[in-house]
């Protein structure tokens, strides 16, 4: 199914349940040699989940220690990107910024020089938008590019319910896309290179703004001496609520900050928000105040937390 944007890109979406995947779609990832560069809270289930479907899967990660459990699963681990890439058909970067993901591509020992030309590098990592545009030119005429960020935590990552953003070479969808089935739920494809970035720093501010919005509504409620689970439960159930944004005012109630989507990640994707509006001369006021706040929560120790953990510094007395 396709859909027309006002912008005039053309957007593809797949969507297919796991049972709806044929035995070709398997056959076709028998063996098939990936590299995964990270293995971090987002990298490690990626890599698991290539593994369950029978891609021959090598990763690599800067702290070695965070690779230990995926060689129990058949990953190979290797000790430098290029040895990462040696083979591989695929390479995915999950890396934490543009810098990370630039330095194991082109850095001493970089994973760029040792694909093959026919390789295609599929990058993951929620960098922003000049980020990509900038490591999609270090892969022209090097190695095929598709720029291909990902919604969803650590969680859907596991069960390979992600929703991936993918924009690039329409010559690549048909090869990427059995890759894609094994780790999402759903693609949408755009046209034009980036726009998988640019979706995923609009999602992204969303969610930033939902945290947020829940975090000062649970802080009123208890300043007012309201029940926080009536209200989570009043919500969950009328047009005004959400899904996510409720499964995070339950976690901040309870107090739990187990790390699903940790806030220093929450805080960067927001600031390339930030970024993004900047270039084109727009003003994020929400999403601008909210960051001030989950700044000072990252200095208090929450940085490795959950995003619930913005609630910590929401509803603090008036100065």
């Amino acid at each position: 199914m396709t859909h027309r944007t006002g912008a005039g890109t053309e957007r593809t979406r797949t969507e297919r349940t796991r049972a709806e995947r044929t035995s070709a779609d398997r056959t076709s990832a028998d063996r098939t040699p990936v590299a995964v560069l990270g293995t971090g809270a987002m990298g490690a289930p990626i890599a698991r989940s290539l593994l369950r479907a029978g891609f021959e899967v090598t990763v690599w990660n800067r702290t070695r220690q965070k690779t230990g459990a995926l060689t129990g699963r058949g990953a190979k681990v290797a000790g430098s990107p290029a040895a990462a890439a040696a083979r591989a058909e695929y390479l995915i970067t999950m890396l934490t910024d543009g810098a990370a993901v630039e330095s194991a591509m082109t850095g001493a020992d970089g994973a760029l020089a040792a694909l093959a030309p026919d390789a295609v590098w599929i990058q993951m990592s929620t960098v922003g938008v000049t980020a990509t545009l900038r490591l999609a030119e270090l892969a022209r005429g090097a190695v095929g590019f598709v720029d291909a960020p990902v919604s969803g935590s650590s969680g859907p990552a596991d069960r390979g319910q992600l929703l991936v953003l993918a924009s690039g070479d329409p010559g690549l969808r048909l090869r990427v896309q059995p890759l894609f089935d094994e780790l999402g739920r759903r693609t949408l494809w755009f046209d034009r290179l980036g726009d998988g970035s640019r979706f995923k720093t609009v999602l992204n501010n969303w969610l930033a703004v939902l945290v947020e919005g829940m975090a000062e509504t649970l802080s009123l409620a208890g300043a007012l001496r309201l029940d926080p689970g009536l209200v989570l439960d009043t919500l969950a159930e009328s047009p005004l609520g959400s899904a996510y944004a409720t499964a995070k005012g339950r976690a901040m109630v309870e107090r739990d900050f187990a790390p699903g989507f940790p806030l220093r990640h929450a805080g960067k994707d927001a600031a390339l928000a930030l970024s993004a509006a900047d270039h084109r001369e727009l003003e994020l006021p929400l999403t601008e105040a909210l960051l001030k706040r989950w700044d000072e929560a990252i200095s208090a120790g929450h940085a490795e937390d959950d995003v619930a953990s913005a609630v910590t510094v929401a509803g603090h007395p008036r100065p």
